[in-house]
């Protein structure tokens, strides 16, 4: 096993959780499982591998930035259930 009841309940401790026997057990069988699988990646020949930072390269995947006509404050104002006359009419939260 590779994490123990206490670090378990340590981390918990940490993180403001309240876990019950069921959940403790549970969380301490996931952890070792997870903390199994990173063991053996471990154990890959990654000597000649470089470094990634991202699963696909993709370079600037945005669009130009192109400035465009905006609406009139009229045509904005159009659908509002109220305004006015220069902006939308909201009510006050306290």
């Amino acid at each position: 096993m590779k994490i123990t009841r206490e670090e378990v309940l340590h981390v918990a401790h940490l993180a403001r959780l309240n876990l019950n026997e069921d959940e403790l057990v549970k969380m301490t069988e996931q952890l070792d499982n997870i903390l199994s699988y990173v063991d053996k990646l471990s154990e890959l020949n990654t000597e000649n591998v470089e470094p990634t930072t991202h699963a696909h390269k993709s370079v600037n995947a945005f669009r130009e930035d192109v400035v465009l006509e905006s609406l009139s404050r009229e045509d904005s104002l159009a659908n509002a259930p109220e305004d006015n006359g220069e902006m939308f009419t909201v009510p006050r939260i306290i």
